[in-house]
This record gives structure tokens, sequence and C-alpha cells, in this order.
């Protein structure tokens, strides 16, 4: 199982949001650069970087920290926020951004996220998908749709799809646990995919039980900040 830490960003600093509530924001670290580089001293190697400005406005926002991070780390970035245009994705695959998470556009305009599978190819990409129950969410999570997690999931599967990041909403910025009947569900329905989960990781034990369920990968935020989770505990629970 891999271990994703997550920066998530917000006026070029790192902050974290409790449920997706821009109202719930709290700054932790204002050089995001040097908490992506303490994650690649701690001999992690993935990060799930989130541009909120960016998923807010509904275009890349915050390029400077992009940038930097990836000139200056070695870092497998995984990247979403606001992504909607294809010289949007072209510049983020140039500068070396390893997949590109798209969320919003997968549920409104299904068209062009199909033509990106096959255009720059499935392994490029994350469908991110924000669930509140079995429902998504968009927009940075400020609206609520009727389409259903799994009908969503299947029909890019269908053309392709190899990734998928679930975050429960309910779960997400609470250190709870997380839902692990969510992705108990998802990796038995969709073998093929890669699933990560996102959302409620508190404890080393969280991540256990989240092994148990055969994701591929689970990504961590507040947990890491809040000093609930050290470093070295990942490193070591990631060479297990």
């Amino acid at each position: 199982m891999r271990i994703i830490p997550a920066i998530d960003i917000i006026d070029g600093k790192c902050v974290r949001l409790t449920q997706g509530d821009f109202k719930k924001k709290k700054i932790y670290r204002e050089d995001p650069v040097e908490v992506a580089l303490e994650f690649q001293n701690a001999d992690l190697d993935c990060l799930h970087l989130v541009d909120l400005d960016g998923a807010k406005m509904g275009k890349v926002v915050n390029w400077d920290v992009v940038r930097e991070i990836q000139e200056k780390t070695a870092l497998s970035v995984d990247f979403g926020g606001g992504v909607k245009t294809d010289e949007e994705v072209e510049q983020l695959l140039d500068l070396g951004v390893h997949q590109i998470n798209v969320g919003s556009l997968a549920v409104k305009e299904p068209e062009k996220f199909s033509d990106w599978l096959k255009k720059y190819g499935p392994e490029n990409f994350v469908l991110s998908a924000d669930v509140k129950g079995e429902n998504v969410s968009i927009n940075g999570w400020l609206e609520e749709t009727k389409f259903r997690l799994f009908d969503l999931v299947h029909q890019y599967e269908q053309q392709g799809l190899e990734f998928l990041t679930c975050t429960d909403i309910g779960t997400d910025g609470m250190l709870n646990g997380p839902n692990l009947g969510l992705y108990k569900k998802l990796v038995n329905r969709f073998p093929k995919l890669k699933v990560v989960a996102s959302g409620g990781v508190g404890s080393i034990d969280d991540l256990k039980e989240l092994e148990y369920t055969h994701v591929y990968g689970v990504i961590i935020g507040k947990a890491i900040y809040d000093g609930k989770l050290k470093l070295t505990e990942l490193k070591a629970f990631q060479h297990t």
C-alpha cells in the first residue's frame, strides 16, 4: 500500500480544511516546498498536491508552487485543482507532474475527460471522486450532485481508467478513521482499478485496517500536520 502525504494550497500556503469547508481553514506552513522536501527526506516518494484556489476558481492558480516542487524534489506528484483545459494538462505533464486528478470535469464534461484518457493516456490521470454517502460532490466539494459514485467509476473504467482516488467527505479531516466499507466495496467491484483511499486516517491502526481492504494507496494529510502520525512511522509502514 502506497503512503501518499498531502499538501493542500491556498494563497501559496500549506493548509488543511475540515470536511472540505473553506471556512474551516487552518494554515499549517507558509512554504509548501519545505514540507514536500521533508516528505522526501523521510524517504516517502509520492505527493498528493491540491490547488484549492484552483478547485474553487475552475483553473490552475498556484503554478509557482507546482513548478518549485517539481524542480526541487524527486517526488512522484499527483496534482489536482481546477484543471479544465488541454493547455493545462500539457503544461502539467511538461513540468513532470506524474498524474493529474480530474474531478468536477469528469462529471460535468464527460466527453472531454474521455478524450483526455485517449489522447494523453489513462496512466496520466486519476479520477478523483469526492463523495457524501455515495453521491459525488464537485467544485471543491461546494456542490453536491445526483451522480452515484459506482456509476461514474463504471463509466470511465469502460474507457480505460486505471486510477481512482475516492475521498469520503464525511470523514475528511476528522481523524476518526476511514470509511472502510466504502473502500472494500470499490476494490471488490472494480478489482482492476488502483483505488486510493482518502479521508479520516488518524493512526497507524487505521492504516493497518485499510491495508486489509487491498487499496492501492492512502492519502494522509491532517494526521501528519497535527502530529498524530510521524513521518518515521510512515516510512517504516511503507516498507513493511
